[in-house]
């Protein structure tokens, strides 16, 4: 029999084990994260794309993505659909490409008075074909598309578990909020990570920024996107959507609401002819820091913040640590980088330049009289397929609130 100080001593080492090890699982190692590229919207042949989705999802997993969610107009690729290839021969010839790539046992078609009609995949078949544990994921995703009068309103929902059907609205503001209020009510229902983030704001200048200030539970929207017709710099009476941004988590910070991120993605359509006319891939991107390949680490990652959007610079540290926000940048031969450290002062009501570093690494303290602080690297390497005036490869940091 144990004496009651041998009993005391096993129980006091006991708790310390378990201090131990609930700790060790509270707070991931450092070295256990790491960067994951993805793109979050992106069109095929299920809605008004010009591939199928098992020839995008190749191209992004050849081009070093990690990740990529295909987010068809209203429909999540579960239903039976078919669709009849272009007389055009670009489409004829990657309809021949395709067949040969994957095969008669894979490819289901008809050919009738001339005219070849092909049925697609479903989720379920492109992902089990192209997905790789731990290399490569396919993300459930729909861009839910509604309007008010000529107001065109189109969310992304992530990590999709059922379609949702547009919401409609008496005014863009109320369109808006309803889609984002069925999106946030399936993740309640289910339990899944699921986030909305709104695309493109200023295709067509639908949304305003009084829209964007006056919604509820929004975290994420497009300050880039890669379709030739979103303006994405604005023009002489509409904002900007980076200036957007910052005129939002000034408002939002203001009404006490969680910050605004913003991410950079594609909306691509066209895969075979290539342009600034066109809506091509490999424009934009965003680099995520989770610990694990997977929608949900992804999605939590992502809603503390730790991403970052880009169209071509990568970074090689982002680090927040004792107040002080660090940037190193994966430098290219022969390039330059301007680091911008952007961000609003407490009692002011725009945001500025704080400060600005040419070179691969930067620092920034960030002092009490700060309200937030965002980072904006430029290059000197332009892109290969530009839109609008965005020349050069860029990349966006999060807001940091003091």
């Amino acid at each position: 029999m144990k004496s009651l100080s041998q009993i005391i001593f096993t129980t006091i080492l006991s708790c310390l084990v378990l201090s131990c090890n609930e700790k060790k699982t509270s707070q991931p190692n450092e070295n256990t994260t790491k960067w994951y590229k993805g793109n979050l919207h992106t069109h095929t042949y299920w809605s008004d794309g010009d591939e199928f989705p098992e020839v995008v999802l190749n191209w992004y997993k050849s081009n070093n993505y990690q990740f990529l969610a295909l987010s068809d107009h209203n429909t999540i690729a579960e239903e039976e659909k078919w669709i009849q290839i272009p007389k055009d021969s670009i489409y004829q010839n990657a309809f021949k490409n395709y067949l040969e790539k994957y095969g008669k046992e894979w490819v289901t078609y008809k050919i009738d008075s001339g005219k070849t009609s092909v049925k697609l995949k479903t989720y379920n078949e492109y992902k089990g074909l192209t997905e790789e544990k731990g290399k490569f994921l396919v993300i459930h995703s729909e861009e839910i598309t509604d309007r008010y009068n000529k107001h065109f309103v189109h969310m992304n929902a992530t990590n999709i578990q059922k379609k949702i059907e547009p919401q409609g609205g008496n005014s863009t503001l109320e369109v808006i909020q309803n889609n984002l209020d069925a999106i946030l009510q399936q993740r309640k229902e289910t339990g899944i990570p699921i986030i909305p983030h709104l695309n493109h704001p200023n295709f067509y200048y639908s949304v305003t920024l009084e829209d964007m200030i006056a919604l509820k539970g929004e975290r994420f929207f497009e300050i880039y996107n890669g379709h030739p017709l979103v303006h994405n710099m604005g023009d002489s009476t509409h904002l900007a959507t980076e200036e957007m941004w910052d005129l939002i988590n000034m408002a939002y910070i203001k009404d006490k609401k969680p910050i605004m991120y913003g991410t950079a993605t594609d909306d691509s359509h066209h895969y075979h002819i290539k342009g600034n006319k066109w809506s091509n891939a490999g424009r934009g991107w965003v680099m995520v820091k989770s610990d694990t390949l997977s929608a949900s680490a992804l999605i939590h990652a992502m809603e503390a913040g730790d991403f970052y959007a880009t169209t071509g610079v990568t970074l090689k540290t982002l680090q927040l640590k004792d107040r002080e926000l660090t940037i190193e940048i994966a430098e290219e031969p022969t390039v330059n980088y301007n680091i911008s450290f952007i961000g609003c002062k407490k009692g002011e009501t725009e945001t500025k330049e704080l400060l600005k570093i040419n070179g691969i690494k930067a620092n920034y303290k960030i002092t009490d009289d700060i309200l937030f602080v965002r980072c904006k690297i430029t290059s000197t390497k332009l892109q290969d397929n530009p839109i609008e005036d965005i020349l050069y490869e860029t990349a966006w940091t999060q807001p940091i609130l003091n």
